[in-house]
């Protein structure tokens, strides 16, 4: 059986913690999508952790964790990672990496960089981790593939290739010193020597272990927001954030996902630039931030503040239908419990309508929204692990919310730790 993990916001919903929850019962997790340019908290027995390319379900010992077709693959810090988790106690992970991956180069974090530079003012918040280039590479067609690292005559011919056509942009847009092919070449067979006792045909591997009945967990990155089709485009990352593409990303038929279990924050965050409209600013933005997550809402892999609002009912509706949601996952409802009352935006004003549909982004920037205020339960939930033990209002708060976005809600995490869940029967 297949199952996804995946975000119905801007990202920074707990999916690692929820991942990491579920791989107790998974045989394999796929990262499908996605790079090193967002991460992943997660706090368990051996400690916490920001993953930013390991599946989150790497601390089993009974798991393999693969990196998938559609990911875009750094390879220096995928081991990296490994090593950090190891030399933390964490037993060496069984590691497959997809022979149809695409590798992140050195030459895409500077084009990145340079081009937010360039912007200036006008930047998309980049995390710099070279995703956008890498992307674009990829769908011009000028991307290295992992297989490609086995044909040396192809490698040589295509480096000389490939600085050709990048040195116009570093000469004449950025102004920057000029790629060396040989650099380029000796960077590639660095990282062959790297990643080659882990190089698999993951779509085989996949179809074989379905065939097995093994328990496989996809695990999206970033959330229903941030996708460059359905999300607030332009300030988007540069793959499908939805669990759809989790069959693309991981190579396996869209029909055997069977359950979409997709994180929802019990208010929101954002990290980067773009349309927000629960926004809170000031004191009681700061208050949210220091008291969120598990030592504060910074992002896991730029350690920037994140932007904080009230719960979004309009966009988490529409982050939901989008992902094909199943179940939701409700996270950090325990950091809510110092609020008297707690305002959640059931609607958008847009030139003095009210809708409930979330609209394009040109539209939802001129979007104000539309309170209602419930009243908080004031007291601490973490530790407690039935869902009838909840305090009446925080149930409340459950109920209205599920109400509005019209998924149900199976799964509350009240604290950062592997136990913190209840789980709730629809």
């Amino acid at each position: 059986m297949v199952k996804a993990v995946v975000g119905a916001n801007w990202g920074d919903e707990g999916k690692g913690k929820i991942t990491d929850m579920l791989g107790k019962e998974a045989d394999i997790i796929v990262r499908f999508q996605g790079g090193a340019n967002a991460g992943h908290t997660i706090v368990n027995d051996y400690g916490k952790f920001a993953l930013h390319t390991l599946p989150s379900g790497v601390f089993y010992d009974h798991t393999t964790s693969i990196i998938g077709n559609g990911v875009a693959l750094d390879i220096p810090r995928l081991f990296e990672e490994v090593k950090s988790i190891v030399d933390k106690g964490v037993p060496t992970p069984k590691i497959l990496v997809s022979d149809r991956a695409q590798i992140v180069m050195s030459y895409h974090k500077l084009l990145d960089s340079y081009e937010e530079e360039r912007l200036g003012g006008k930047s998309f918040g980049s995390t710099k981790s070279g995703i956008a280039p890498f992307y674009s590479d990829k769908y011009a067609k000028t991307g290295f593939q992992v297989s490609e690292l086995f044909d040396d005559a192809l490698l040589r011919e295509k480096v000389v290739r490939v600085a050709e056509q990048k040195n116009v942009v570093f000469e004449h847009l950025y102004h920057k010193p000029l790629l060396n092919p040989d650099e380029i070449y000796e960077e590639l067979q660095g990282y062959k020597k790297m990643v080659e006792p882990f190089v698999c045909d993951v779509s085989m591997f996949l179809h074989n272990a379905l065939k097995e009945g093994k328990n496989i967990l996809l695990e999206g990155q970033l959330g229903s927001l941030k996708d460059p089709d359905h999300g607030i485009y332009p300030m988007v990352t540069s793959s499908s954030t939805l669990a759809a593409y989790g069959a693309i990303g991981a190579g396996i038929p869209p029909y055997e996902i069977k359950q979409i279990i997709t994180v929802c924050k019990a208010y929101s965050s954002a990290v980067g630039a773009g349309a927000f409209v629960s926004e809170i600013f000031g004191d009681e933005a700061d208050e949210l931030r220091k008291r969120g997550g598990d030592g504060g809402e910074y992002g896991a892999t730029t350690g920037r503040p994140r932007r904080m609002g009230w719960f979004d009912c309009v966009a988490s509706k529409y982050g939901c239908r989008m992902q094909g949601t199943t179940d939701v996952a409700f996270t950090v409802l325990d950091v809510l419990g110092y609020l008297d009352e707690i305002p959640v935006c059931v609607g958008y004003e847009i030139d003095g309508k009210v809708t409930t549909d979330f609209p394009v982004t040109h539209l939802l920037d001129k979007a104000k929204p539309v309170l209602t205020v419930l009243p908080g339960w004031k007291c601490d939930i973490r530790g407690i692990r039935s869902y009838a033990k909840l305090p009446e209002n925080c149930r409340k708060y459950i109920e209205f919310i599920e109400e509005q976005i019209e998924y149900p809600i199976t799964m509350i995490s009240n604290g950062p730790g592997r136990d913190d869940i209840i789980y709730r029967k629809k």
